[in-house]
């Protein structure tokens, strides 16, 4: 599996610009499914807002 690290800005701009499409049921990059996941740089037990984090990892899973 491939992982990729980015920004929120860069995140907000791959779903503006649709190299991240959301199915509904899954999200797809370049026909791939991905998985999102929010980079917190504080403890997990003080998370108020999990789509407020700084970073985001992108793992790319496979095909739909």
């Amino acid at each position: 599996m491939e992982e990729l690290i980015i920004s929120k800005e860069e995140l907000i701009h791959f779903f503006e610009t649709q190299k991240i499409i959301d199915t509904g049921r899954s999200w797809l990059m370049e026909g791939r499914v991905i998985e999102i996941i929010a980079l917190h740089d504080i403890e997990p037990k003080f998370l108020q807002d999990v789509s407020n984090a700084k970073f985001y990892k992108l793992i790319i899973k496979g095909n739909k």
